[in-house]
Formats: C-alpha cells, structure tokens, sequence
C-alpha cells in the first residue's frame, strides 16, 4: 500500500499494489519514488512475489529494471530476493522463505529510517561549519528529498528540518523541478506539513536568487554517487552546482550510502534515464491529478514537437562541496575519501 504521490498535494490517496507488475507501473509513473524510498519498496516487491508464490527471480528481474538510474532500487531488491534465495538453498519452505524476505525487507525499512535521522545530524554539524555565525540559513533545494523519499525524514530535507528544529532556518527556497513538479507538489507540500518557512520558485528563478545573495547554501539528494564521487539527481541540479560554484555558496549532497555506487567508475558510467516527452509538450496526467483537474493531455506546445527529457543529470565532484552520509561527511569530494566513507558501511552497492 502506497501513499499515491502523483495525486499530491490535492488528495492523499492510497494506492495498492497486489502483485508486482502493479508496484512497477507505480514506480514507472512515479507513484512511489525517490532514491531510498525505491530501494524500500523494490525489497518489499520481491517479499510480496514470494508471498503471492510468484516466480520470485522473475518478479525481482522487473523490479530492478523499472528505473535505470536509482541505485537504491537494485539495491533493495538484491538484498531481499538474496535473502529468499540463501533461506530456499537452506530448504526452506517457500512460506518461511517468503516470510525471511519480508523481514529483510522490514529491516531495510528500518535502517533507512536510522539512516535519515544520521544524514540530518551529519548535515546540521556541516552546515555549522560552513556557515559560522549561528544564524538562521538560507537554504535552497531541488526536487523532493523528505520523509515521501525515505523510511524516516528524508536526506536533504531532513536536514533542512532539522535546522528549522533548532531555529536555523530563515526559509528554505523550493525549486518547482519542472517537467512534474516535484518541487511544487512535493517538497513545498512537506514543508506547510512542518510549518517550515518556505518559498516556490521556478527552476529558471535560480540564478537570480544566487546574484541577489539570498541563497546560504544548497541542499539536494542523490539517486547515484559513482566511486569517483559524480552524483546524479534530479535533473537541474548540475545548472544548480555551477550557480553555486561561480556565486562561492556550499553545495552539499545528502544521501545514504546505500546510493554509493563503487562498480560506477565514473559520471559518464551513469545510465541517465529518459522520460517520455510527453511529459515536457503536455500537462500529463500526473500534474493533472495533483492539480485536482481532469485536463491531462492538454498540450502546452505544437502537435509534432519532440522533446529532450533526462530525469536526471550528473554533477562531478569538483562541484560538490561535501557529501553527506550516516557514516559522516566528507570535504573535499574524491573518489579515495569516498571509498574510506564507504568502509564503514556494509552496505554499499557493488553493481
């Protein structure tokens, strides 16, 4: 059962998914998303095929194909499919098989959750640092990174409410993330949830918000580090990374390491997934749900016009301030002080 996320903020509706062909279309459309929220609901995918007595390899196959780019999703998925595999090769039955995958599903539900509230820690003590003073920070986010994202609070926008926690955050400035808006509907729709001081803006509004000097720091989540530290996110992020580079404001990345890619050499090694365009020339059916309509389809440029639609772009480390897991942050951003980050962890991503 999920919290449908293409009818916010209009409708909080529960979308459930019996088999697994259904969780894919939901994650497909964006039902589901966000990078740890994937790797969560990929492992219970596999737990429900086991459940249903599906073809549990099969079932994990089409999961893990579903989004190319979010490391998380394979992730979760191998680790719960592994899990019904080593308790099958046991012999076990497939009932306690099915009921070993839906536990390691639940526990990386769990972990992910600690995870958050580690990431939030980690990213208030930065901040600190970076932005000396004790002030109240000005903070500006791209695409949406919150508790919709995670088991817990989010990455990004933990951090971000953890500072409004604490008193630290002036406002926190919500990128729209055209072409879906995750921004508008999402982020802006978390923010009102925690009574945080926010403010909308479109994705074009950026460079003049950093010429203006309204912007302390930048905060985004991540669907992909390679081991070099490249990141790849929601696209607009890397035009975010230059504005911040050529303006002397920290960029700062938040993402559990379970998005750490150590077989991903490098940014050129990501497999940047293309959406349809479709969702650039019309106002889909998506944004139509969440906008309470019923004029999805409506076109918004000429009949025949093709459209370039990455989900996501890739920004290279040299942009990248720091980078912020639950095993700490690391400064300057290189593929060694990555990889020591990493050691600490089990549960990095070898692809």
């Amino acid at each position: 059962m999920l919290l449908d996320q293409t009818q916010l903020p209009a409708e909080e509706a529960e979308l459930v998914c019996t088999d697994v062909p259904a969780l894919v279309r939901a994650i497909r459309t964006q039902a589901v998303r966000g990078a740890p929220l994937l790797g969560i609901a990929g492992a219970y995918g596999v737990a429900l095929a086991a459940v249903r007595g599906d073809d549990v390899a099969k079932a994990a196959e089409l999961l893990e194909r579903a989004r190319p780019t979010a490391v998380n999703l394979g992730y979760g998925v191998r680790r719960a499919a592994g899990a019904y595999r080593e308790a099958i090769g046991k012999g076990t039955g497939p009932e306690q098989a099915a009921a070993v995958a839906l536990a390691e599903a639940r526990a990386l539900h769990r972990e992910d959750a600690e995870a958050s509230g580690r990431m939030a820690r980690y990213g208030l003590a930065l901040l600190g640092e970076l932005l000396p003073g004790g002030g109240e920070h000005r903070l500006l986010t791209h695409c949406n990174t919150g508790s919709l994202v995670s088991g817990g609070e989010g990455t990004a926008f933990a951090v971000a409410l953890g500072a409004h926690r604490e008193g630290r955050l002036r406002r926190l400035w919500v990128d729209e993330t055209r072409p879906l808006l995750q921004g508008a509907r999402l982020t802006a729709y978390e923010a009102a949830r925690n009574g945080m001081p926010y403010r909308l803006l479109t994705d074009n509004a950026a460079g003049s918000l950093f010429a203006a000097g309204e912007v302390d720091a930048v905060l985004i989540g991540a669907d992909r580090i390679a081991a070099d530290g490249s990141v790849a996110n929601k696209v607009g992020s890397y035009p975010l990374a230059v504005l911040a580079k050529y303006h002397h404001v920290p960029f700062i990345v938040v993402a559990p390491t379970t998005t750490v890619d150590l077989g991903t050499a490098n940014g050129a090694s990501i497999v940047v997934e293309q959406r349809p365009g479709a969702e650039v020339t019309e106002l889909t059916l998506s944004q139509a749900g969440a906008m309470g309509t019923d004029v999805g389809g409506l076109l918004v440029a000429p009949v025949g016009t093709t459209a370039y639609n990455p989900a996501f772009d890739v920004t290279p480390p040299e942009l990248v301030t720091a980078i912020v897991t639950e095993e700490g942050a690391i400064s300057p951003v290189t593929g060694v002080g990555l990889a020591e980050l990493c050691a600490r962890s089990s549960q990095v991503t070898i692809s």
